[in-house]
């Protein structure tokens, strides 16, 4: 007999509407995933109403979970965007929780003191820019980083061709690439790199 963690996301969203109790499946897979992205667009204040929002408003529309669809990650991940948009709305707030703790890049660094500051300033440019960044581009660059979703899941995620996510990552890519500096440049030293783009 198989497992729960064999069974499909598919297979547990059908089960949950003749047997409500099957929806804790999907609740258990999904939610430090959902959490996490929504600590980072919202603040980990936020995040753990908001993600217990995300499930509830999941298990009240599980009849409209696409039936060919076999994970309830994009799914799940695109009303988890709209809470975070709503959220933000609501409470007239920019993005300052991204100031509020370093990175997950910033953990393997050696713990001298001259990789610290190196790392702190590092902290400090990424937030910067990430708090420049348009909140469409911000969406995807989260899906994409933290929900570790394909291009095609953001896409299904937040409602738009797969051709769109892949030109924002591409402009992201760009902007941090002139303006981050790797070790030893200034931002914009394209000096170390041949031809002109795209």
């Amino acid at each position: 007999m198989a497992g729960v963690d064999d069974v499909t996301d598919r297979d547990v969203m059908r089960s949950s509407l003749g047997d409500p109790a099957a929806f804790e499946a999907i609740f258990d897979r999904y939610h430090a995933r959902i959490f996490r992205y929504l600590a980072a667009r919202a603040g980990a204040a936020a995040a753990e109403d908001l993600a217990s929002e995300v499930f509830v408003v999941a298990f009240q529309q599980r009849e409209s979970f696409h039936p060919e669809a076999t994970s309830a990650g994009p799914w799940l991940y695109g009303i988890a965007a709209n809470m975070a948009r709503r959220h933000h709305r609501a409470h007239a707030r920019r993005r300052r929780a991204y100031g509020r703790a370093p990175g997950p890049g910033v953990m393997w660094l050696d713990p001298d003191s001259a990789s610290r500051v190196d790392a702190e300033r590092q902290v400090r440019l990424l937030t910067s820019e990430l708090k420049r960044l348009r909140t469409k581009d911000l969406e995807v660059l989260l899906l994409y980083a933290l929900g570790d979703l394909t291009y095609t899941e953001i896409a299904e995620a937040l409602d738009i061709p797969v051709g769109t996510v892949r030109s924002r990552l591409s402009r992201i890519r760009e902007r941090f690439r002139n303006r981050i500096p790797l070790e030893g440049q200034e931002p914009g030293d394209r000096s170390e790199q041949t031809g002109g783009g795209e």
